[in-house]
């Protein structure tokens, strides 16, 4: 049995000192929304106790789908460097960036040669994404949706070329057997999103999916606990959507409370067994509590 963990959205707070010239650009609408209204949904008070509470279920694996950072400033992406290293070691850990670390050109780049370790894996050509890692029948397949954007936007982007590696990889890691898990940092169904916060391209991941199959698709970016399934090409495959790991038990904003998720997969036969359990804060208490049981396979 393999034992995966998912979180997503940690948000790492409190925002470091924040220089006048950092803010010459889409960060100073982002730095406003922070003073008015994130620095208290976001206060990551509960964070380390939501990652030690993780780390006592012994996962194998730990996957995270994006948004270390909230400004992707330079101190953000070496403070989130540092809070990698108590998630756990890289080949242990591994990371699908998100949109707010990717929030304006160029800072997306020095945080993958930053988080080094935790955004590499085995790749098909000279492009970092997608990336794999294997561990024992499970294969996970890392992609990249974050892209900088205008002010007010928050959307991420699917290429054609990230498709056809993608296809790639699954192909090949579906003839070999492996349990195949793909991580995005924002949702594939487009359509259920506001064009700004939706995922540009949803239709091309879609596509990959639907030629050359998966077992699950993991992601976040809507601070929600979310099931649904999109087509594979032998049935439907499971797309489930984490609650943000940064979330302040004091949030107000409708958010739901900071959850992980923890999947337990197996080979039966030659059938996958895969179970979900969801733990996370409860609205009126500080415990970390199960819940969520249900059975994926």
């Amino acid at each position: 049995m393999i034992t995966l963990a998912h979180m997503s959205d940690v948000h790492l707070a409190p925002l470091p000192p924040v220089r006048a010239r950092d803010l010459l650009n889409k960060r100073i609408t982002g730095f406003l929304n922070w003073k008015i209204k994130r620095q208290r949904t976001l206060d990551g008070e509960g964070l380390n106790t939501l990652v030690r509470h993780m780390q006592a279920q012994s996962p194998d694996f730990v996957a995270i789908t994006g948004d270390l950072t909230n400004l992707a400033l330079d101190a953000e992406i070496n403070t989130a460097y540092n809070w990698l290293q108590t998630v756990g070691e890289p080949e242990r850990v591994c990371i699908s960036p998100g949109n707010h670390d990717a929030y304006v050109p160029g800072q997306l780049e020095k945080a993958l040669d930053r988080w080094n370790g935790y955004a590499l894996g085995e790749t098909i050509d000279e492009f970092q994404f997608p990336f794999v890692r294997r561990i024992g029948e499970m294969a996970i397949i890392s992609c990249n949706s974050a892209v900088p954007t205008l002010p007010w936007l928050a959307a991420g982007r699917f290429e054609e070329d990230q498709q056809a590696r993608l296809t790639r990889c699954l192909k090949l890691l579906g003839d070999a057997g492996y349990f195949r898990v793909v991580l995005i940092h924002h949702p594939p169904n487009q359509e259920a999103s506001h064009p700004r916060f939706g995922l540009w391209g949803a239709r091309n991941f879609r596509r990959a999916i639907a030629e050359a199959g998966a077992e699950l698709i993991l992601h976040g970016h809507t601070h929600k606990s979310t099931i649904y399934a999109v087509p594979g090409n032998n049935g439907d495959v499971p797309v489930i959507g984490v609650a943000a790991a940064g979330t302040a038990q004091n949030d107000t904003g409708g958010h739901d409370p900071a959850r992980y998720n923890l999947f337990k997969i197996e080979r039966v036969g030659s059938a996958w067994q895969c179970t979900l359990r969801e733990y996370g804060f409860q609205r009126l208490s500080s415990d970390i509590v199960l819940r969520l049981s249900v059975r994926i396979y």
